[in-house]
């Protein structure tokens, strides 16, 4: 039910059993049909998800009206609107599953619960925060030092199970392109 969820943990801190099972308590299954919202703009995003199995995306509505996708998480990653999550105030974000997906949620109101009574849960997130920040650096160092195409096949290379999981229009979203160059790119390296 859970194999995803604790072997990730497991891979930077040690949790016993009986930890396992008191952590357990504090997460909320949650199953996301595809298109469906787990946060739309003006809520308070009330929950971090894991992502046990399936795809989520975050992204906002440009000025314009078109949807910037920020984000995507896989299976093992974890995603939130966090600054909404810290600070309970209303989100400028959506997250929506691109497939059916399961979350395990951790609600805000038990963050520090988790601290407090699994101490070693605060080096994990410490380490999935900095993860997440150096890919948002890395990902800020390609959007203005990289050419469309060079973003495009770092993208490819470093994410292949991706291209083959969401829509082309939105790894385009993602990227900043155009879906008619996006298509223009993958024609012309293939």
């Amino acid at each position: 039910m859970h194999p995803n969820f604790i072997q990730h943990i497991r891979n930077y801190v040690e949790l016993t059993e009986e930890e396992v099972q008191r952590l357990l308590a504090y997460l909320k299954p949650i199953t996301v049909a595809k298109k469906a919202y787990l946060l739309e703009e003006g809520q308070i995003c009330r929950a971090n998800y894991f992502v046990e199995k399936g795809c989520l995306r975050l992204f906002y509505l440009t000025e314009k009206g078109t949807e910037q996708i920020t984000q995507f998480a896989l299976e093992n990653w974890w995603l939130a609107d966090y600054m909404s999550y810290a600070t309970q105030h209303p989100s400028e974000f959506y997250i929506q599953a691109l497939e059916p997906t399961e979350v395990f949620a951790i609600p805000a109101e038990f963050q520090n619960q988790l601290y407090h009574e699994f101490p070693q849960l605060e080096r994990y997130f410490r380490l999935m925060f900095q993860r997440a920040l150096a890919a948002s650096q890395r990902r800020l160092k390609f959007l203005y030092d990289y050419s469309k195409e060079e973003s495009y096949r770092n993208f490819v290379a470093n994410f292949p199970g991706f291209t083959q999981r969401i829509p082309q229009y939105m790894l385009a979203s993602y990227l900043g392109l155009t879906p008619e160059y996006l298509s223009e790119l993958r024609k012309k390296l293939v």
